[in-house]
């Protein structure tokens, strides 16, 4: 059965990491970069989450974990190195009403992390459902090379130029020709050049073109 793929918004939830090595770690900036509110359950920590607990980015509390410790929690990650307390972990989350990432073993769990690529707004996530971290990093690799910052930019400035597209071109289906249009263009090419007035320009030269075409072919 394949999995749901979904993107959760994190921003301002308690997630709770059972773990602190070098796994918890990755998983712990990760929340934190998705504005989450991480705690750290471990007797000892890597020097990194040390600085962050210590930074007031996190909390870390140097216990050995109990079931109390995750408490109103929505996100839990287990990222032990003893898969029976990571399956102790799992089994005390869901009692909880909360998700599980299990880190070994990964089936354990109630959702994976993929590999992802980020690009400003845009996240590109990849999974194997746990058949091959490897194939996994090595997709996400292949689409680092060909999707670069200026994808970014193309979704900021997309972004920017939204509502006055919506003032000028009422009709959805319209305005859909519009962002094709300026896809297709070489909007693209001039980002990547670091142009950005001169996308800017053409994206509005696109959008009246395209509105007066469509009006031409309405009349």
């Amino acid at each position: 059965m394949l999995p749901y793929p979904v993107l959760l918004n994190v921003a301002g939830l308690r997630c709770v990491v059972v773990g602190a090595g070098a796994v918890a770690q990755r998983k712990a900036q990760s929340l934190l970069s998705a504005g989450a509110v991480v705690t750290v359950v471990a007797p000892e920590a890597t020097s990194r989450l040390e600085t962050l607990a210590v930074e007031g980015k996190l909390q870390w509390l140097g216990e050995t974990y109990q079931p109390v410790h995750l408490d109103g929690a929505r996100l839990v990650f287990a990222a032990t190195d003893d898969p029976e307390l990571n399956q102790r972990v799992a089994a005390d989350a869901r009692s909880r009403g909360a998700l599980v990432n299990v880190a070994d073993p990964p089936e354990a769990g109630d959702f994976a992390v993929p590999a992802t690529v980020k690009r400003g707004e845009i996240c590109i996530a990849v999974s194997t459902g746990g058949a091959s971290p490897a194939l996994a990093k090595k997709l996400r690799e292949q689409i680092e090379s060909v999707v670069g910052e200026e994808y970014a930019a193309m979704a900021r400035l997309l972004g920017e130029l939204r509502p006055v597209i919506e003032q000028q071109v009422k009709q959805q289906n319209k305005r859909q020709r519009v962002y094709e249009a300026i896809l297709n263009s070489d909007v693209l090419a001039l980002l990547r050049d670091g142009k950005t007035d001169d996308a800017q320009r053409r994206c509005t030269e696109i959008a009246k073109e395209v509105s007066a075409k469509t009006v031409d072919e309405t009349a």
